[in-house]
């Protein structure tokens, strides 16, 4: 079973109504699986949400997370397991009855209602007293920072308002528990980084439960309390950013979340080096038996970079030489791509204000410390990430 640790060690057992309430907007899942046919979309899966926690499901297309947040919205149902919210179970409870919202990425506003009509929708359909639904829109709106265009049509308003508007009518109906579908998906960079800050201030204010779903790595380490990296319909490692970040679980998260270098060997010294065709690359700590292919990897931001002079000492314990073959600008950061030799290449990023000076076709000389260095058995299946370095032409 894939069971989340950490503080996940809530019962699944329903709880009396005066605990559940203390519990409003937790959320677990035990021991649940989704199949469409043959296809294992969700494998034996066990996760405990707390409540007003943020919490992302990362992971490539085909993960699972999706259909785990359909799941707990009640839009697709367990073939096995359960599901409990703020301490209740809610196997066979319709949607409309559990104490969720979602958001998705298509936002599905009503184009012939104004903002404010299309954020009061819901509150009308359960027959709430206008005098209530007033307020509570304008409450809705304010926390979005929307009051002002109440009277316009969704197709008068940018992407980001319209998301804005999206997320006051699913607020609006107070739900315990608020499900976000990529939400921020259809809107252009500079946009998304900026409701990726509104959505985490916006969480942080109100204490509700969120839980995002997406494919984006930045998203999930800038916003969340904690991420659940998905694989194969499994958590592969649950953790906040710090830690999927600096102590990735495997060599499948080490390539998802961030850049990362591998290189790929049978593993020597006992147990703390990997010999790749380009480098022996030195661990600090031994990981892996010494019979064993293993995969290292190092971020790219933990390289040095210099011309490369063969007189003069290196003093990392890591070193790799090559031709510098692409620089590109990021703004604070400066990234190098070096041809190792015909099958790999390495990236390297410094901070713009120490770059040093160098020029494509440079022999350069790259180094590393041992304490940057993580290693970790090979996995193939780690590349689904799509972030190791590719090789040169």
């Amino acid at each position: 079973m894939t069971t989340a640790t950490d503080a996940d060690t809530t019962s699944a057992t329903p709880r009396p109504a005066s605990e559940a309430d203390d519990r409003r907007g937790a959320v677990v899942l035990s021991g649940v699986s989704k199949l469409y046919g043959e296809q294992v979309a969700v494998d034996d899966l066990s996760l405990t949400i707390q409540p007003g926690e943020f919490l992302s499901l990362l992971g490539p297309s085909g993960c699972g997370k999706t259909t785990t947040l359909r799941m707990i919205a009640g839009f697709e149902s367990p073939d096995a397991g359960d599901i409990l919210i703020s301490g209740r179970s809610v196997r066979g409870v319709p949607p409309y009855r559990r104490d969720v919202n979602t958001v998705f990425q298509a936002y599905a506003l009503f184009p012939h209602l104004s903002v404010a009509e299309n954020v009061a929708y819901g509150l009308q359909q359960r027959r709430t007293p206008k005098a209530e639904v007033r307020e509570r829109v304008t409450q809705a709106l304010d926390m979005v920072q929307m009051r002002r265009f109440g009277d316009r049509r969704p197709t008068q308003l940018s992407g980001g308002q319209q998301q804005r508007v999206a997320l006051a009518r699913a607020l609006v109906n107070r739900p315990a528990v608020l499900l976000l579908d990529e939400p921020l998906g259809a809107l252009d960079r500079q946009l998304r980084e900026e409701m990726q800050l509104e959505l985490k201030l916006l969480q942080s204010r109100l204490g509700i439960t969120f839980v995002f779903v997406t494919h984006d790595q930045g998203e999930a380490l800038s916003m969340s309390d904690r991420i659940a990296i998905m694989r194969a319909g499994r958590i592969e490692q649950l953790a906040d950013a710090d830690t999927v970040y600096a102590r990735p679980a495997s060599a499948y998260v080490a390539a998802f979340v961030g850049q990362q270098n591998f290189f790929r060997g049978p593993v020597g010294e006992a147990g703390t080096a990997v010999t790749s065709p380009h480098a022996l690359v030195r661990a600090e700590t031994a990981v892996l038996g010494s019979t064993h292919q293993g995969e290292a990897a190092v971020r790219p931001e933990h390289i040095r970079i210099e011309q490369d002079r063969p007189s003069e000492p290196v003093a990392d314990a890591n070193v790799a030489r090559g031709e510098l073959i692409g620089i590109s600008h990021l703004g604070d950061t400066m990234q190098y791509l070096v041809r190792l030799g015909d099958d790999q290449s390495l990236i390297v990023r410094r901070p713009t204000p120490d770059a040093p000076a160098l020029a494509v076709g440079d022999a350069v000389v790259c180094s590393w410390a041992a304490r940057h260095v993580l290693l970790f058995p090979a996995d193939d299946a780690a590349q689904e990430g799509g972030y190791i370095a590719p090789p040169t032409e």
